[in-house]
């Protein structure tokens, strides 16, 4: 309505000969109508401007990817700084313009000039300030969670796609070999029109690298893990034959029903009363490349071409990395948040300095002033301001861990619970939370299992002097054929005497996933009194030890193992002869005395 009524009023301006010759204070009235457009109506031309702008790069693929999530962050502030240079160029052309005017009002006139130039270096600093925070936001996220991101969808896409129909069998019955490759999405998160529907191209997100991946894809694949969960297809896992049914998504909210959802995939996908799921089952439901990449994840599987029903269940971890990850997004987010506040308001200082400046309040006894209360400021908080600027040198350019991630930080073993600008919040072996000054994490070596690749143990135990060096060289050779990843590595040994043992190793490796690289080394440390010699057995692990109990439970079986070699090699430990002295010191009744004659 203004823009309407302040351009007829416009217009008549132009052409009625009365309102051509009509001033106010010395300014002709269609003077006064720009201005009052450019002021009441100029946020609703940026607005027009950004939209246009908006589509046009929407036209454009591969400006779409690459600007577009900029353009959306940065439209507020962008609208804003146009504005304000829209108004000052108006107020700057016809107003200080062809018009003699006293001191006092040339002085007013100049004060307002001043102050819209002080908006504008304002809005430029805080359009600045934004993109700062967006490349920031992009860069960090793309670097630190991408090939997650890009694991936990595939993962979804393999659950969704065994937990369906056999996809790849119906095709190929109809004389279609096309697969669809893609995995849709309902969004939990609420948004205007509802719930909304996202679709990701599995087989192009599985191909894209870390370097070329654009802010605005980046962005909509975090809204994806953010808000959604792991999910199944439902109705057809339950009930198969009930054709009416609507196939929908289950998802999945704790790790009994992870555990649940494994067992039905399985039996969705294995032959009926099979104990294995074979390559000829997973090509029933996708294309060879696909089950290529879905065989590694599952333990012993690649070698093998069957992934076991134990196997399987233990995929449970796929939904606990499914939910850190969850909560590393949403924690960082909380801290790219937390950090824009805090820019915000050294923008706002630095605008106000600005203001001062250019508006000539500075006066010798105001910067007094000034000088006087920032060094308050700095003897208060530069402590302060010293940790916070360490923290987010911490959280954001170091960044030692993540949500999930199992750390050992002062010699105890921590889980990562919660991140944030100035704190992160632990959870021991104890589940007793320990809060950590991110200042304070700067300072300290971290150990983070979750990044570490396959680790290494060890395990020290004593042995009799007396072994001979048959003996050890015998139990070496056992141990290699224990820690062997490979059945068919293994070496039939001549000695009679251990083929039992070994047959004892075999079916131990026949019974159980392979947890240990081929390479090993069994040492002889030292000798200790003369009678016992000191060993060490040093193995390495196919995992690391982010999930400390399948570490403690595979060390366990080891010892166990060791145990059956010692008793099966005959291999003991003596102590050495001691020397015992036996004194005769007396009955404990004294002799009775014979009485007198």
């Amino acid at each position: 309505m203004t823009f309407v009524c302040t351009m007829g009023l416009l217009v008549a301006s132009l052409t009625v000969d009365k309102l051509e010759e009509t001033r106010i204070w010395g300014l002709e009235l269609w003077k006064w109508c720009v201005l009052v457009l450019v002021i009441f109506c100029g946020r609703l031309f940026t607005e027009w401007m950004m939209n246009i702008v908006v589509f046009l790069i929407e036209k454009n693929y591969l400006l779409k990817k690459k600007v577009l999530y900029f353009v959306f962050g940065l439209k507020g502030s962008v609208r804003l700084f146009v504005w304000l240079g829209l108004v000052l160029l108006a107020w700057g052309l016809l107003f200080n313009r062809g018009v003699k005017r006293s001191k006092v009002a040339n002085r007013v006139l100049n004060y307002i000039t001043r102050a819209l130039a002080s908006c504008l270096i304002g809005s430029a600093i805080w359009l600045a300030k934004t993109l700062f925070v967006k490349l920031l936001a992009s860069s960090f996220q793309c670097n630190r969670f991408f090939d997650r991101i890009q694991e936990s969808i595939f993962h979804q896409y393999v659950l969704r796609a065994l937990s369906g129909p056999p996809v790849m069998e119906m095709a190929e019955n109809a004389g279609s070999s096309r697969s669809i490759g893609q995995l849709s999405f309902k969004n939990l998160m609420k948004e205007k029109g509802g719930e909304k529907q996202e679709v990701i191209d599995v087989d192009r997100l599985k191909k894209m690298k870390q370097e070329k991946v654009s802010a605005w894809t980046m962005k909509g694949l975090i809204n994806v893990i953010s808000g959604s969960g792991l999910s199944t297809i439902a109705n057809y896992i339950e009930d198969v034959e009930d054709e009416e049914n609507e196939q929908m998504d289950k998802e999945i909210t704790s790790e009994w029903e992870a555990k649940a959802a494994a067992y039905r995939v399985f039996k969705n996908v294995a032959k009926p009363g099979s104990k294995y799921i074979e390559e000829d089952d997973l090509l029933r439901f996708m294309k060879r490349e696909e089950v290529d990449n879905v065989l590694p994840l599952f333990e012993g599987a690649l070698e093998t071409g069957k992934i076991k029903r134990s196997t399987f269940k233990n995929w449970v971890n796929v939904y606990l990395e499914r939910k850190s990850l969850a909560h590393s997004l949403n924690d960082t987010k909380t801290a790219i948040e937390e950090l824009n506040k805090l820019v915000s308001v050294v923008v706002i200082v630095v605008t106000i300095i600005v203001w001062l400046l250019l508006m000539g309040f500075l006066t010798t006894q105001i910067l007094v002033f000034i000088s006087s209360q920032l060094l308050l400021v700095a003897f208060m908080f530069g402590n302060t301001a010293k940790t916070v600027f360490e923290a987010i040198i911490f959280v954001f350019v170091m960044h030692p861990f993540d949500v999930g991630d199992r750390c050992v930080i002062d010699g105890i073993q921590m889980i990562v619970e919660e991140m944030n600008i100035l704190t992160t919040v632990f959870l021991r072996y104890d589940n007793e939370k320990i809060f950590y000054p991110n200042s304070v994490l700067s300072t300290k070596p971290i150990s983070n299992f979750y990044r570490s690749p396959e680790m290494s143990d060890s395990l020290e135990f004593t042995v009799d002097v007396s072994t001979s060096i048959e003996q050890i060289g015998e139990l070496k050779a056992k141990i290699k054929e224990y820690v062997k990843t490979q059945l068919s590595l293994i070496v039939q040994l001549c000695n009679t005497v251990l083929i039992w043992a070994c047959n004892v190793v075999i079916r131990y490796l026949e019974s159980k996933p392979q947890h240990w690289r081929p390479g090993h080394s069994v040492q002889v440390k030292d000798i200790e009194n003369v009678n016992k010699m000191k060993m060490g057995l040093y193995v390495t692990h196919t995992i690391n030890f982010q999930n400390y109990g399948d570490k403690s439970s595979r060390r366990s079986e080891l010892v166990l193992e060791l145990k059956r070699i010692f008793e099966a090699l005959n291999i003991k430990y003596h102590l050495l002869p001691q020397e015992v002295q036996v004194t005769y010191v007396g009955s404990l009744a004294s002799p009775l005395q014979q009485p007198a004659p």
